[in-house]
């Protein structure tokens, strides 16, 4: 556990979970939320012993987007807060895999963090919303980026200029999210996710993320050629070993990241 005013961390056993933790106002942004994230996911990226990392909130949302209230008070802006719109990248970019657990409402910054993930599980009845046309600004946290991405160019043009909310049984419709969970059934269902993924040998976590991200940015020719040499990589470790030896024996794997 660490001490954070907004943010819940924990890393137990190969998996950080991170939690917004303004429950209250169903984990609306401020500036110290920014802040914390920020430094919470870059943390999660460069802690070794990770291997997965969980995005959820605490209470009945995942994240709204700002909290207006706050905002609109004149809290303070904070030194630095620029680099912090890089949370964004940070998660769609670091070497584990980042699981977005929206257990509520999603939208504005909320909705571009979950989209940064790599998968992305609901709950029953949540809803979701780019929202950033309702305040009248362009909006932030790369969603227009990652979103054509998930759900193709021409209905992500529409979720962000024909903005309104959706459901998570239209997220699912959509491809936006993986898999939809009652509400009874989600947080062991996602943590059942989770620790599967976090059982994986960290070394191909890494370069299989990696291989993902070369995707995006490079011509086919030039990926295979990358993507060849992690392989080769990856398959002379300990861990591949183990693998193999683990299956022969029919028993479960132990990885060290070797």
């Amino acid at each position: 556990m660490s001490d954070y005013k907004t943010i819940i961390y924990d890393v137990t056993n190969h998996r950080a979970t991170i939690t917004l933790n303004r429950p209250d106002k169903l984990n609306g942004i401020t500036n110290t939320m920014m802040r914390e994230l920020y430094e919470c996911v870059r943390r999660a990226a460069d802690d070794r012993e990770v291997r997965v990392v969980k995005l959820t909130g605490a209470g009945r949302g995942f994240c709204p987007g700002a909290d207006l209230n706050a905002y609109s008070s004149g809290e303070p802006q904070e030194e630095g807060r620029k680099e912090y719109f890089h949370i964004t990248s940070v998660l769609h970019e670091m070497p584990k895999v980042t699981v977005a657990a929206i257990n509520g409402a999603c939208a504005g910054a909320g909705f571009g963090w979950a989209c940064a993930c790599d998968l992305r599980y609901a709950v029953a009845g949540a809803s979701f919303n780019s929202a950033f046309l309702g305040v009248a600004i362009s909006g932030d946290m790369a969603g227009p980026w990652l979103l054509p991405r998930i759900v193709g160019a021409a209905k992500a043009r529409e979720l962000y200029f024909l903005h309104g909310k959706f459901k998570s049984e239209e997220a699912l419709r959509i491809g936006m999210v993986n898999q939809v969970f009652d509400a009874d059934s989600f947080t062991t269902e996602v943590d059942n996710i989770v620790d599967r993924i976090a059982k994986s040998a960290p070394l191909a976590i890494g370069e299989m993320k990696k291989n993902f991200i070369s995707g995006e940015n490079m011509s086919l020719r030039d990926y295979i050629d990358l993507e060849t040499e992690r392989h080769s990589r990856t398959g002379a470790s300990e861990d591949s070993k183990e693998a193999f030896k683990a299956f022969v024996e029919k028993r479960e794997a132990v990885f060290k990241g070797r």
